[in-house]
């Protein structure tokens, strides 16, 4: 949908019966326009009859951590072992939350699934989800857990050099807790799942929601073979190369092996993955549908948060019934706008502006 589209139906979500003189003067535009919108969404099948009826949204489900990040950054090379002057920021993180943040911010209806302490990260966290538009009514209030935290400390190229992460609370997130949200994850479009939760809610949702398109982000080489069982009710994964060397056992010397990897994955039952590559870009397989992209040019002001972007787009492209290639050129572009930004989260992600990125990284 056009970005003028998408304000129009969020006008008719608010106000189904509003008058489309009211439209036009919100939007500054012309009704006769208006009508040519509303002709088009009409077209596409988003709106169904008189009065504006809405089709049913198509939503995504996000189920992961939510944290305060913390990131400390030197304003020169960093010296291990002493007191570095830099900067250091707090910004509300997570993968899972991060991938929910993207996701709603590219205009993708979103809820997202995590816990939160009854402190003021986990209120910080909320207010920006809300105001991002996710739909937090799933979320846990916990007292007797603090928020998660994620510190980490960037080196002088703004790349990570260590982390430490304080996500107790997240093993709250059990299976009697998701077991209460059975149905909206029935409904839902596609859920997303990150390899933060236990094993046992793990398990839970790739056991039991296999007939949903269920999206894995693996998180890291430690958290990655809690997936390992599970392969087969995976439909799109998004490791690292050395996440994927991990699962598969394969270890990969030359990008000429790529293939060999993918389709180690595709035997486990697999229907997507997703390799990322780093500065080399990423590679692709969607049963025998294979491609090497190469990495687009970006300034990197901060690392973090890139791949959660990147996930966030492929996500958005499979709700726009996008192709492959076409969602991952997409996803690619959103993770440069995240690394365009010092914060977790660039406020400026956008379909639009991912679009934007693209077009000028092809001239």
């Amino acid at each position: 949908m056009t970005e003028r589209e998408l304000e129009i139906l969020a006008l008719l979500k608010q106000d189904p019966l509003i008058p489309q003189q009211n439209i036009a003067d919100h939007l500054g535009i012309s009704r006769s326009a208006v009508a040519g919108h509303i002709m088009n969404l009409t077209h596409k099948g988003v709106i169904k009859g008189k009065g504006y009826i809405l089709a049913e949204s198509r939503y995504a489900i996000v189920i992961g951590g939510a944290n305060m990040d913390i990131l400390g950054r030197p304003l020169h090379t960093l010296q291990v072992g002493d007191s570095n002057p830099g900067s250091v920021t707090c910004s509300p993180g997570g993968v899972g939350r991060n991938i929910a943040e993207n996701l709603a911010r590219l205009g993708s209806e979103t809820h997202l699934i995590s816990a939160l302490g009854k402190d003021t990260y986990g209120q910080m966290i909320m207010t920006q989800c809300q105001q991002a538009g996710i739909d937090m009514k799933a979320c846990i209030h916990l007292d007797e857990f603090a928020t998660s935290t994620y510190l980490s400390v960037l080196d002088g190229d703004s790349d990570m050099h260590v982390a430490i992460n304080d996500m107790a609370i997240l093993d709250r997130l059990s299976v009697a807790v998701l077991k209460t949200h059975e149905e909206v994850l029935r409904r839902a479009e596609l859920i997303i799942v990150d390899a933060n939760l236990s094993a046992e809610s793990l398990e839970y949702l790739l056991s039991n929601f296999s007939d949903r398109p269920i999206f894995v982000d693996t998180v890291s080489c430690a958290k990655a073979k809690k997936i390992k069982p599970f392969l087969s009710s995976v439909h799109t994964l998004k490791p690292n190369l050395k996440e994927a060397e991990q699962l598969s056992g394969i270890n990969i010397n030359s990008h000429e092996q790529l293939p060999e990897l993918a389709n180690w994955f595709h035997s486990q039952g697999v229907k997507r993955i997703f390799l990322s590559l780093g500065c080399d870009g990423v590679f692709y397989s969607d049963e025998g549908l294979q491609a090497l992209i190469p990495a687009m040019p970006v300034s990197m002001v901060n690392a973090n948060g890139a791949g959660d972007a990147f996930l966030a787009g492929l996500a958005h492209g499979w709700i726009q019934q996008w192709t492959t290639e076409e969602s991952t050129q997409f996803a690619m572009g959103a993770a440069v706008v995240a690394l365009s930004h010092l914060a977790t989260i660039n406020p400026n992600m956008s379909e639009i502006t991912v679009k934007r990125v693209i077009k000028e990284s092809l001239c």
